[in-house]
């Protein structure tokens, strides 16, 4: 016997997945990747004279997204930079406050936000068996490619330099943020074969909508 709209009870609530919440394990894992990143500003920032020094931040941001995926490694470099422009003297060299957006590196801090989420989103298509490939295609990806959309164009506006002007000043960091994609890469790959439900595994979206589409190809009555 069929139902109104042709659908079977129950059909929606299983089809769609429960609002997750964050627990106590989440925050905890929040907490102390924010703490990580902050932890790599430690050793200090090396200066390169045009305003924006090499850290060890991007590591950092990457780890997070790479480890702990799009959501959490998201929020724990949120906490991280809602933490530095509040006050704390947690940014790269020693910084804090609101004034940092306006500096040549503010870009790159904002950058680190959706660097996270991008690492993380990739990492979570391949999960739970995440060869090495696709985390270094992540952090590639997320921690290098992302941010530096973000920060170089900013860059160039608070500067007044040409974008173009601007990229080749930031071409001196390539090589030391390729280094730590691969760096961050190996450690992911590390946490993940200890830990292999870490990450929850995602659906690429086209396989998502052939599915849909299957399902409701099915349904459909025939001829």
């Amino acid at each position: 016997m069929s139902t109104a709209h042709g659908t079977t009870p129950g059909t929606d609530q299983a089809s769609t997945p429960p609002a997750r919440r964050h627990t106590a394990r989440d925050l905890a894992q929040i907490a102390v990747f924010a703490a990580l990143i902050a932890a790599l500003t430690l050793p200090g920032a090396i200066p390169l004279g045009f305003g924006v020094p090499i850290t060890l931040q991007t590591l950092g941001v990457m780890l997070a997204g790479a480890i702990l995926g799009s959501r959490k490694g998201t929020l724990a470099v949120t906490v991280y930079v809602v933490l530095g422009l509040v006050g704390l003297p947690i940014l790269a060299g020693g910084a804090a406050g609101l004034g940092v957006l306006a500096g040549p590196t503010g870009g790159f801090l904002i950058g680190f936000i959706p660097g996270a989420f991008v690492t993380g989103w990739i990492v979570e298509r391949f999960a739970p068996k995440i060869p090495f490939w696709a985390l270094l295609i992540a952090t590639l990806v997320g921690g290098v490619l992302v941010v530096y959309l973000v920060g170089i164009p900013w860059f160039s506006v608070v500067t007044g330099m040409p974008i173009g002007g601007a990229i080749g000043v930031m071409s001196p960091f390539l090589i030391g943020d390729v280094a730590k994609a691969v760096i961050a890469a190996g450690v992911a790959a590390g946490v993940h074969r200890a830990w292999p439900g870490l990450i929850t595994a995602r659906p690429w979206p086209w396989s998502r909508a052939h599915g849909t589409s299957d399902i409701e190809n099915a349904g459909s009555p025939t001829a």
